[in-house]
């Protein structure tokens, strides 16, 4: 038997489907039943940086929040204490860009994962949890809302929420995705154009910024369609 730093039991059973049965999007990060995909850069970053806060804006139906909190889980067994730590999953639920398959309370995601879930629009949870709280964020995910407006909308208010050193990672801009993505019979017409054009206007002084895109390695394999990572430049 093949031995991997990768369980890939668990992550074909809980992480890439709902127990052996596929979920939508799971394309959009490049990943397949035994590959995680951008999921790997997410974990890393959650294992690396050890956040107490993160956030999810939009589930994709929860791929990302449950590799968010399978990492906690996996932290607090290697001996860190991640008692405080929380996966805040923001989802207004409304029909746009899909309905995810989680929301009874019985779903495989929601009885095998423990984040939160704001049910309200990104910009309605800012300012009736988040600010009202006070509420300090060391991981941002941004895949809500894809239109450029509403992009830039969800940047410019959560980027204010971030604790000193908080990272922020924004899906899907990627813009030659589309003219390069691998096709598979779960892909389905994916509209970039809103993170891939917020990205262009970014302030390289104040931001340090990184284009994760990996469109074209691999001729037979789905690619992600993109992970753009930001983090406010301290002097």
């Amino acid at each position: 038997m093949k031995t991997t730093i990768l369980n890939h039991k668990y992550i074909e059973q809980e992480i890439t489907s709902n127990a052996g049965k596929e979920f939508r999007y799971r394309w959009s990060h490049g990943a397949t039943t035994k590959h995680l995909g951008d999921g790997m850069i997410i974990y890393s970053m959650m294992y690396f940086f050890k956040p107490t806060i993160s956030v999810c804006l939009g589930s994709g139906n929860g791929f990302v929040p449950r590799i968010m909190w399978t990492c906690l889980t996996d932290l607090k067994y290697e001996g860190f204490n991640t008692d405080e730590s929380r996966v805040i999953l923001v989802d207004a639920v409304n029909g746009i860009n899909g309905a995810p398959d989680w929301t009874e309370e019985d779903s495989f995601y929601r009885t095998n994962f423990n984040s939160e879930w704001l049910h309200s629009t990104t910009e309605e949870a800012y300012y009736e949890y988040f600010v009202k709280r006070d509420i300090k964020i060391d991981m941002l995910w941004i895949d809500a809302d894809h239109t450029l407006k509403g992009v830039k909308k969800d940047f410019e208010l959560y980027s204010e929420m971030m604790s000193d050193k908080g990272i922020i990672m924004i899906h899907d801009t990627d813009e030659k995705y589309v003219n390069n993505f691998i096709e598979t019979k779960e892909h389905e017409d994916y509209d970039l154009s809103g993170p891939s054009e917020f990205i262009k206007t970014l302030d390289g002084d104040k931001f340090e910024i990184l284009n994760l895109f990996n469109y074209g390695i691999e001729k037979d394999f789905p690619s992600s369609t993109g992970i753009t990572i930001v983090r406010k430049k301290w002097i």
